[in-house]
């Protein structure tokens, strides 16, 4: 399998569930990332990975004039429908991270929330954010971190999955500072918050619910899988997930670094 191959199975995978139930649980870190960079009224703002419009729509509200980019084309006319619905003038467009289908420095602003990260050549996501951005504009990218909550929830679902094409990189490499710093620190002065968006769900098996329905990688597998394999996965998800069982809920905690960039 070829990259483009690639984007084009992750964009139907990322489309095939109602994904903005998955995006309400990072709300917390959709406001963090807009209040870092400062919606100003009337500036050009671009949403990379844009999902159904999590931060987008953010931004728009404060009065950014905004632009979102996500391969998936499912997920694109759901966030179009939110913002009509909202009343919200957002330019929501089906593309690459990889390849932006926009002028050098034509936005102040770039954002993307636990999105770019799962592109597959981050070096040519991280020039491709450098040249979307003018010079003295901001960014603001939330990437998950190897460690904690999602680094183990990605162990154990790769104990399910084919491994990547060669060549492809770790998405959790954009939590880790050395790693930014070698992508983005040539276009970028940098700064990093470590910061955490935790899951509260009342069961194991309410997170199967929602990850198994709404959130393309655990729906598909699942979906790919006979009856018995299914459910031996159903049951080691629900296991895995009680693991993290605080009181009367499943408190999980799901650690990201949050990287703030100023153009040069």
């Amino acid at each position: 399998m070829d990259f483009d191959q690639l984007k084009q199975a992750q964009g139907s995978m990322w489309g095939s569930g109602p994904f903005e139930e998955v995006e309400a649980t990072l709300a917390d870190m959709h406001n963090t990332i807009v209040a870092s960079i400062g919606a100003q009224p009337g500036g050009a703002w671009l949403d990379v990975g844009c999902g159904t419009g999590g931060v987008a729509g953010r931004a728009a509200k404060a009065g950014a004039k905004v632009s979102g980019v996500d391969l998936a084309l499912a997920l694109i006319e759901t966030a179009r429908k939110r913002a009509e619905a909202a009343g919200l003038d957002i330019d929501y467009q089906v593309g690459d991270a990889e390849n932006l289908p926009f002028e050098d420095g034509a936005f102040t602003a770039v954002s993307s929330s636990v999105g770019a990260m799962f592109a597959p050549r981050q070096q040519v996501v991280a020039d491709e954010l450098a040249r979307v951005c003018a010079p003295g504009g901001k960014l603001a990218f939330s990437a998950w971190r190897p460690e904690g909550g999602i680094d183990e929830f990605f162990r154990f679902m790769q104990q399910y999955q084919p491994p990547p094409p060669e060549g492809v990189g770790n998405p959790l490499e954009w939590g880790r500072k050395e790693t930014v710093r070698m992508l983005l620190g040539n276009s970028f002065d940098l700064e990093f918050e470590e910061l955490d968006s935790p899951l509260v769900i009342e069961s194991g098996e309410a997170f199967w619910d929602l990850m198994s329905r709404a959130f393309g990688p655990t729906k598909m597998l699942a979906e790919s899988m006979d009856d018995e394999a299914r459910a031996e996965f159903r049951e080691a998800f629900i296991e895995f997930t009680e693991r993290e069982r605080d009181g009367d809920v499943i408190r999980q905690s799901r650690p990201y670094l949050l990287i703030k960039g100023t153009r040069r």
